[in-house]
């Protein structure tokens, strides 16, 4: 059960790769792990192209909704790499160099010279390149990258992030515990779950509406089994630990007086 004043959180993840099968999303897992250890829970994840047109369509709904949204890929500088762009065309508002990501951008050039990997010479046609992933929409603030110290951007509740796991997990953390720490551990929430064997889920659904009726800011759920062993459900509550474990019980006793079963 959310607090009515507390925002979604969602996640968008940009990239053809993503939908080619070329490659594999590892942001969501991630993502929910970051936010149970802070006691937030992720409500949704949009999977799309790296077509401008739609990006920037996905983000002008987002931007509507004050959502807190994490948005993964496309922040780079060759032509496939187009979120910038689209955010703010999705905002209707110009781009410019931000200060700091132009400082930060130099001062990665500077580190590569050191390490004999390039040159510090910011005129150079490669490094004028670099500098245009320190092109952001107007009004954005900068995320720290502390693997290669090229930022990401930060508008109107949403986080853009590269869609390398290596820099963009790090990023994730620092913005929840930077921007978002007064949400951490609001909800106290809790859910449990057991298995019931002999019994059609069609039997037990009048009593997950029951538990949903009886005890509101509880939800119930059911998992049947798919020709996985004995046929079984996995039945469960969510919610505030003391309404979730009367209604836990409650769900229990159910089964057992419709005939079911609890233990294999």
């Amino acid at each position: 059960m959310m607090h009515q004043d507390q925002p979604k959180i969602r996640l968008i993840i940009i990239g053809d790769e993503i939908l080619s099968g070329r490659r594999q999303d590892k942001h969501m897992a991630q993502l929910i792990q970051l936010l149970a250890a802070r006691g937030m829970q992720l409500n949704a994840v949009e999977i799309i192209s790296d077509d401008q047109d739609e990006i920037a369509a996905v983000l002008q709904r987002s931007f509507a909704t004050g959502d807190i949204v994490f948005c993964c890929g496309g922040i780079g500088a060759t032509p496939d790499d187009r979120t910038r762009q689209a955010a703010a065309q999705a905002l209707g508002v110009g781009m410019v160099l931000h200060p700091e990501a132009e400082r930060l951008i130099t001062e990665r050039c500077a580190d590569n010279e050191r390490a004999g990997k390039g040159s510090a010479d910011m005129s150079l046609p490669e490094n004028q390149l670099r500098l245009q992933m320190g092109v952001f929409p107007l009004g954005s603030d900068i995320v720290p990258n502390f693997y290669n110290k090229i930022p990401g951007f930060f508008i109107r509740d949403h986080t853009f992030m590269p869609g390398f796991p290596v820099i963009a997990w790090p990023m994730m953390e620092w913005t929840l515990d930077h921007r978002y720490s007064s949400l951490h551990h609001q909800v106290e929430r809790v859910e449990h779950s057991f298995v019931a064997f002999e019994m059609p889920e069609s039997r037990i659904t009048p009593a997950l509406e029951e538990v949903e009726r009886r005890w509101p800011g509880v939800t119930a759920f059911s998992l049947p089994s798919m020709g996985q062993g004995r046929p079984h459900l996995d039945l469960g509550v969510k919610g505030e630990p003391s309404a979730a474990a009367q209604a836990l019980s409650y769900l229990r006793e159910e089964v057992l007086r419709l005939g079911g079963e609890l233990n294999p």
